[in-house]
């Protein structure tokens, strides 16, 4: 598809077009009721948004006569140029799936932006197994155990702060880990393998099992009063829910003390986790600031 024949076309097409395109790549199909639930648009309409980007743009999609459903072409070559931030907003958050024009902004504003982020092509095999439930054959670079080959059953997305992983059973190891995105190389969907009930995201114990956390001022920091304020604290205290998988990463995002005697003095630790015992049996906790377990705790691979 040419530049020239996306700027004959309205803009409402063109969003429409462009969502055809990520549910495509990143979901692995599409059908005529997605279109009509997100915009609106009668059934007929649909039909021909589906045949344009069909006509315009050979090889990306095919249709499936018996899902129903216009799937992933072989010869899939993206015609939308989004960026990385756009697709992961619409894939975690569910927005940001129109034409990726650059928009004027309404107040000046700056963010700090990632240091890498994830290939787009990788992301989409991964997602896509996400969404068919099926396991996915990648080669993937470790820093404990180097380059390797595994078959993997992602289920969950997530962002660590500072890159994103996915949360998926290595068949490999035998249990469920967190792969950084980035590693991976060459993701292949194994759709003929079955998944397997143990490898189910409900047999995850680090993924189901929500923490209760306590966060209060860290005692040895000044004002107290302000870091209440800063995190809207009730009664001196900020109380958190989160899944054990996820609880290392936050709390090192967070710079949370995590030490029984609150023992990190530095000014970024502005907040102590109270119930430090919380985090017992917690994997991910060998990344929480200052925490001491009562046993050894092996870290997942790759956990940082």
């Amino acid at each position: 598809m040419s530049k020239e024949m996306l700027a004959d076309l309205t803009q409402p097409q063109r969003d429409r077009l462009a969502f055809v395109e990520l549910r495509v790549r990143f979901i692995g199909e599409i059908r005529r009721q997605d279109l009509v639930s997100r915009f609106g648009i009668q059934s007929a309409a649909a039909t021909r948004d589906l045949a344009l980007y069909k006509d315009l743009a050979a090889g990306n999609i095919d249709y499936d006569a018996k899902g129903k459903s216009y799937v992933l072409g072989a010869d899939f070559q993206p015609v939308f140029d989004f960026p990385p931030e756009r697709v992961l907003s619409w894939l975690t958050q569910g927005f940001g799936d129109g034409e990726p024009v650059r928009l004027k902004a309404w107040v000046a504003s700056e963010s700090p932006s990632r240091l890498t982020h994830p290939d787009l092509d990788v992301l989409a095999s991964v997602t896509r197994a996400i969404h068919q439930e099926c396991a996915l054959d990648i080669e993937y670079h470790s820093i404990s155990s180097g380059q390797s080959e595994r078959e993997v059953v992602p289920f969950a997305l997530i962002d660590n702060g500072l890159r994103w992983h996915v949360r998926a059973f290595d068949r490999q190891s035998q249990e469920f880990r967190d792969f950084v995105i980035t590693r991976i190389r060459r993701p292949v969907l194994l759709k003929g393998m079955p998944v397997l009930p143990h490898e189910a995201s409900d047999q995850d114990i680090q993924w189901t099992r929500i923490l209760e956390l306590d966060l209060v001022p860290h005692p040895d920091q000044p004002h107290p009063e302000i870091s209440e304020m800063d995190y809207s604290m009730e009664r001196g205290m900020l109380k958190m829910k989160l899944r054990a998988a996820m609880a290392g990463y936050i709390l090192r995002k967070w710079s949370v003390d995590c030490s029984p005697t609150h023992k990190l003095n530095g000014p970024e630790h502005r907040l102590w986790l109270r119930n430090h015992l919380a985090l017992y049996g917690v994997r991910s906790a060998v990344l929480a600031p200052g925490y001491e377990s009562p046993e050894p705790v092996e870290p997942e691979q790759d956990c940082d």
